[in-house]
């Protein structure tokens, strides 16, 4: 338990930037399940305007914080090439 106030209103700082945090990564998330259901359902224009869409939230997380340029990158190429696998 914290002691000193500054250490009380760390902990305060950290709760609400952890539920940020949480509710920007259930977002992305989100984005990316629906891209997943596209490419389940074989879908391709469905598909990639999700990508699209999924792909923005993705780079936003990284200006946040949230992600690694690198990840964001990794998840984003690995979705698109899954649209293309269908649209081929």
């Amino acid at each position: 338990m914290a002691n000193t106030s500054s250490a009380k209103k760390a902990t305060r700082k950290i709760a609400r930037r952890t539920a940020v945090n949480k509710s920007q990564r259930t977002r992305m998330r989100g984005y990316v399940r629906k891209v997943d259901e596209a490419v389940l359902a074989g879908d391709s224009g469905i598909a990639q305007s999700a990508l699209r869409d999924a792909q923005s939230v993705i780079m936003s997380a990284v200006s946040k914080g949230l992600l690694h340029k690198n990840t964001a990158s990794r998840k984003v190429s690995r979705l698109s090439a899954r649209v293309k696998a269908i649209s081929a």
